[in-house]
């Protein structure tokens, strides 16, 4: 649909109070850089990628000295200022210390939304350690998987998540010690294993931060993102390109400093952490944070917190639309809503049903740094523009080739290996596939209307969707192998009713068994994250393959859901 002349003067005016917002933000980071004595070094490094950048535990004690009585967090009833953050990130430092911590070494967080999860994530980069958030939704041979291959040598762990680990001890590879959150009111049903060590004592410690710096290139975050063939691949943050500072200017286009910003995404990820949390941070915000996403009580925290800003992903907003309407839909302080995949069809009618306005951005923790935002500047649906010099991005085929207006390809951007950089942890190959050629390769398909603007179509192939995860369909079909009487196996992806994808898994049982998809996916259940369990099963004799043996996956993507296919939401 063509844009009108009015959506373009609306268009005209968003992007002129955003410059504004954008000079402010600017002006607010050369005031900070002044403060901390490297603006002129950082405003020549900007051209050459050469930033001085800083962890989050430094940014988190700036603020906890500039506005110390400020609240930062709040958590069901509990509720933090900066100070308290900082002095409870350092006890827990200390504490960490007296356990052996050190430069280099790595913690691994398994934990839901709580503040505990940041003050060990604040704690950890005190001592100088490198922190690996894990998905706590992972189980079985997907949480070993990233436990041993990110070499940490600590593991944080929910109480309640313990039954997941039980069996791993002897497994995990470089693990000296387990943490078990006991603070929280989940735990109180879980007895502490032997040998492992209880969180609530790190509170008895002095609140002095340990006497550790980063070096340069030491790793300080290392964030795991599904692959769209094979295992989860680590991003590596170093303490020279943390991308801190700049999420600060990126925030400060929108954000105000009496803002509170409510997430109920998994700190785990790069939306609450990256985006909530550093961001509030640098503005002197509040954060609320939710231990998990509820749709029934979702509205209620937004009115009971003053909630002024929050996130969202494709699949909660169609959630959130179901829930039965109520004279209170509006009454709430909500200025915005920033998205990802929001469905074009439910843009304008969720604005209209919740009295606000929404913006749509674009990025991964794998894109380095690069985005694309359409902050009232794009037609519903839009992510917006590129970003950047005009050919800083392009869509093309798999030849590489530019598509024409209309036609989905894959999203690509220009890079340089100054400015921009993905490394991978121990994956060099995926690495260079990543970044080549000048260009970074998204993996994302996307398709550009005749006036320059860009929006989603979907993911490649052999990387699906789902409840706001990645979901590698190389790892789902790694799983279902295991199951004895399993021969051969394609997972895909299938359209959905929400924005979303369904997975679809193709099974070819080993000669002379049956195969019963029900017992099948309840086998699946308890080794694989219930996001990534298949919705439809499908028995089959033989798959379409080519000669190097491969499953053609776009045939069985044809054909979709048969007749013969198991539904588990099938009444």
């Amino acid at each position: 649909m063509a844009v009108t002349r009015q959506q373009k003067m609306e268009f005209a005016r968003s992007k002129a109070r955003l410059a504004a917002g954008g000079l402010r933000a600017f002006l607010r980071f050369c005031a900070a850089e002044k403060r901390r004595g490297t603006l002129w070094k950082n405003l020549q490094g900007a051209f050459s990628g050469a930033i001085e950048d800083m962890s989050w535990s430094d940014l988190l004690e700036e603020k906890a000295a500039e506005i110390p009585d400020k609240t930062f967090l709040r958590y069901r009833e509990e509720s933090y200022t900066y100070r308290q953050m900082n002095e409870n990130a350092d006890r827990v430092a200390s504490y960490l210390v007296s356990l052996g911590a050190d430069n280099r070494k790595g913690m691994g967080i398994f934990m839901r939304n709580s503040p505990r999860f940041l003050d060990l994530y604040f704690a950890a980069q005190k001592c100088g350690m490198y922190v690996v958030p894990i998905n706590s939704e992972l189980k079985g041979d997907g949480l070993l998987y990233i436990i041993n291959h990110s070499d940490i040598e600590f593991l944080a762990v929910d109480a309640e998540l313990l039954p997941e680990i039980a069996e791993l001890p002897g497994k995990m590879e470089h693990i000296r010690e387990v943490i078990v959150d006991d603070v929280e009111e989940e735990a109180k049903d879980y007895k502490i294993p032997k040998g492992y060590r209880k969180l609530s004592t790190a509170y008895d410690f002095p609140a002095k931060r340990p006497p550790m710096r980063y070096g340069k290139d030491d790793m300080v975050l290392i964030m795991y993102t599904s692959g769209t063939t094979g295992r989860p691949k680590g991003v590596v943050y170093t303490a020279s390109r943390t991308k801190v500072k700049l999420l600060g200017i990126v925030g400060g286009i929108t954000m105000k400093p009496d803002d509170v910003y409510y997430t109920a995404l998994a700190l785990c990820h790069g939306n609450a952490m990256l985006l909530t949390v550093t961001q509030s941070l640098h503005m002197g915000a509040t954060v609320v944070l939710a231990r998990k996403f509820s749709a029934s009580r979702f509205w209620d925290d937004i009115r009971r917190y003053d909630v002024t800003v929050f996130n969202t992903i494709g699949s909660i907003i169609p959630i959130l639309m179901k829930q039965p309407e109520s004279v209170k839909d509006r009454c709430h302080r909500v200025r915005y809503v920033l998205s990802a995949a929001c469905p074009t069809d439910l843009w304008v009618p969720f604005e209209e049903r919740f009295g606000v306005k929404l913006f749509e951005g674009y990025g991964a923790v794998d894109s380095g740094g690069k985005g694309i935002v359409n902050l009232g500047t794009a037609p519903p649906g839009s992510l917006g523009k590129p970003l950047g010099k005009p050919g800083s991005c392009r869509i093309v085929d798999e030849k590489g080739n530019d598509v024409p207006p209309g036609v989905p390809g894959e999203l690509i951007f220009k890079v340089s290996d100054k400015k921009s950089s993905i490394r991978y942890y121990k994956n060099e190959e995926a690495s260079e596939k990543k970044m080549r050629g000048g260009w970074m390769y998204t993996g994302d398909l996307v398709k550009r209307d005749e006036d320059g603007y860009l929006y989603f179509v979907g993911r490649d192939t052999e990387s699906m969707r789902k409840g706001g995860e990645n979901v590698s369909a190389y790892e789902v079909e790694h799983v279902i192998r295991q199951h004895p009487g399993v021969e051969e196996v394609a997972v895909y992806a299938v359209p959905s009713e929400l924005a979303e994808d369904e997975i679809m898994a193709a099974v070819k049982p080993a000669a002379g068994v049956t195969v019963d998809p029900a017992a099948l996916r309840s086998y699946l259940a308890g080794k694989l994250a219930k996001f990534a369990v298949p919705r439809y099963i499908r028995i089959v004799s033989e798959f379409p393959m080519t000669q190097t043996h491969r499953v053609i996956k776009k045939e069985l993507e044809r054909q979709g859901v048969t007749t013969d296919t198991y539904d588990a939401q099938a009444k």
